[in-house]
């Protein structure tokens, strides 16, 4: 099992203050069975916008004292931390998420791609890529992929996670977790074949709820008739610390012999998804990107 620890819990209102509950957050789980601890989205600033001048004031650079410490304090539990923060590189900004191994080494940074660009995030630069990485467990490498909020919205962004051998995503969030985008989380787990463990802010953060999530993408089970539920946890709005158990060989056996994910795909039919010439219907006008 692979055990990802969702930190559903309030910002406290500045990043020094933030960055030290997060810590001792991290150290509370030292002698529990955790691999991966996953923040919700932009916990530096506990994503609280304010004018473009304060935002660039806040926002943190990759080899920031901050980070550092992210760093040696996974190298100091053995467990996976992913941090999330408004990044800052050069004169633009970020919203990102930093993976730490258990010994100290960053091996993913992913930056959200579809940025909300109808509200605060409009003042963000949008991520080029996603990306997928070899993280090192004490129970061996799982395959991990990135999201973030807005990006569950789109089916490409897991489909392209999934077909570059993602076998985990983790989505640090930050927004209202009610039935649809809890099913569009079930969707992605279920089309691609692959877990989702995904963190949110509890209740009495503004426009937030908890309901921090995981599915395991494992619709059927050769020995049980009929379909299972793919979700193995879903959080009530309280603060505090959910742990989700991805069974990863289970997961693996199932992608081995099922009908989803890469097993039957037609891409040489999907062209009309990547032509910026085409014009389709029910686009809005007004897009910055």
């Amino acid at each position: 099992m692979i055990n990802v620890a969702l930190m559903q819990l309030l910002p406290e209102g500045s990043m020094d203050a933030n960055m030290e509950k997060a810590e001792r957050a991290c150290l509370s789980l030292d002698d529990r069975d955790v691999d991966v601890i996953l923040f919700p989205e932009m916990w530096t600033i506990g994503y609280e916008f304010s004018s473009v001048k304060e935002m660039n004031e806040k926002a943190i650079t990759v080899d920031s004292v901050h980070l550092k410490r992210i760093s040696e304090l996974a190298g100091r539990i053995g467990k996976a931390i992913g941090m999330t923060a408004l990044e800052r590189q050069g004169d633009k900004l970020y919203n990102s998420l930093f993976l730490y191994d258990r010994h100290g080494r960053m091996v993913l940074r992913y930056s959200k791609v579809h940025t909300c660009d109808f509200g605060d995030e409009c003042i963000l630069e949008p991520g080029e890529d996603f990306y997928v990485t070899d993280l090192d467990t004490e129970k061996g490498n799982v395959k991990v992929g990135a999201m973030i909020c807005y990006d569950r919205e789109f089916p490409e962004s897991a489909r392209i996670l999934m077909l570059k051998g993602a076998e985990l995503i983790l989505v640090p969030n930050a927004c209202p977790m009610e039935i649809n985008r809890l099913a569009q989380l079930r969707g992605r787990a279920y089309e691609n074949m692959l877990g989702i463990a995904t963190v949110n802010y509890p209740e009495g953060k503004e426009d937030c709820n908890g309901h921090s999530s995981a599915f395991d993408g494992v619709a059927y089970l050769e020995d049980e008739p009929g379909s299972r539920d793919m979700k193995i946890l879903e959080a009530p709005g309280d603060e505090g610390i959910y742990i989700a158990s991805f069974d990863i060989e289970m997961m693996r056996d199932y992608r081995e012999r099922e009908v989803h994910g890469n097993a039957f795909r037609h891409p040489e039919k999907y062209h009309l998804l990547t032509d910026m010439e085409v014009h389709a219907p029910f686009i809005r006008a007004e897009k910055r990107h």
